[in-house]
């Protein structure tokens, strides 16, 4: 498929590189040419110079951006270049508004507009092996899911426009709940004078095993937080659930507590540290 893939950060870069190895043709764009150069020495392909260039013809446009603003740009600069009956599947994370309101000016010109937003991060970006939560027409989707596929280990359509990136909400409450209760426990055993790594063999084996344990707790053991989800795109992210939670009425006390937690973080200097970070409150 003729494919273009918009955004070329820690995800886009790698996700790009897997649809030119799976063989479609790609033209990527990011807003800074300098990685675009480089992602182009590295896979092949070709780099648009403007977002109208790269999406030229393009059956499928794939966007890994920042916010809704950058998704509202990048889709009004695109949409008329893009082969007719293209779809754009929009991997950024943003709110189910703009998704619905994407959708609505695609198909006004013929166009679909999937929302997709992911979870894995870098590392799932890397591997192949991303989890896709989609949103939008049905007929849309399917053209689109074997594509999309090739950087996923799981890709689910979950509704309508805005369905992806409502249930990519609930994966970030959900990360936020354990990321708090795995840095408590580790605090704990650490004033209980128990051995972090024993208490980890432990209990990671029980009903307290997530993912979230398994791959943070040594590294919150060790101080170690230059790396990974930074607490600048979760803050973004439960803004953006707490925003959907005033109008649909869900009750999120805990979200909205760890969310001030991790506004202390950003306070501390520690925006850019990974989510994990929720510790340092508890030992800065």
């Amino acid at each position: 498929m003729k494919t273009a893939f918009i955004g070329l950060g820690v995800m886009g870069f790698p996700m790009a590189g897997h649809l030119k190895a799976a063989g479609h043709e790609v033209c990527v764009f990011n807003r800074s040419p300098e990685k675009a150069i480089r992602w182009v020495a590295t896979h092949g392909g070709t780099a648009g110079a403007t977002l109208a260039q790269a999406a030229a013809g393009a059956e499928l446009v794939a966007l890994c951006v920042g916010n809704d603003d950058d998704v509202r740009g990048v889709v009004r600069d695109i949409l008329p270049a893009m082969a007719p009956g293209g779809i754009i599947v929009d991997h950024t994370t943003t709110s189910a508004t703009v998704a619905r309101e994407m959708a609505a000016q695609a198909a006004a010109v013929g166009r679909a507009f999937v929302d997709a937003p992911v979870s894995g991060g870098q590392a799932g970006a890397e591997s192949g092996q991303l989890t896709i939560m989609a949103g939008g027409d049905a007929a849309a989707y399917a053209r689109a899911e074997p594509v999309i596929g090739v950087y996923a280990k799981a890709v689910r359509r979950m509704g309508d426009s805005g369905a992806g990136q409502l249930t990519k909400m609930c994966n970030q409450i959900a990360i936020a709940g354990v990321v708090q209760g795995v840095a408590e426990a580790l605090h704990f055993a650490k004033r209980a004078g128990l051995d972090p790594a024993d208490v980890l063999a432990a209990i990671s084996k029980g009903s307290a095993q997530s993912w979230q344990m398994e791959n943070r707790w040594p590294t919150m053991a060790q101080d170690k937080f230059d790396f990974g989800f930074a607490v600048d795109w979760m803050r973004k992210d439960l803004g953006l659930v707490l925003d959907e939670a005033a109008v649909n009425g869900a009750q999120l006390e805990g979200t909205t507590l760890i969310n001030g937690f991790y506004a202390e973080l950003q306070a501390m200097g520690g925006g850019r540290w990974d989510t994990s970070s929720l510790i340092k409150r508890l030992e800065p």
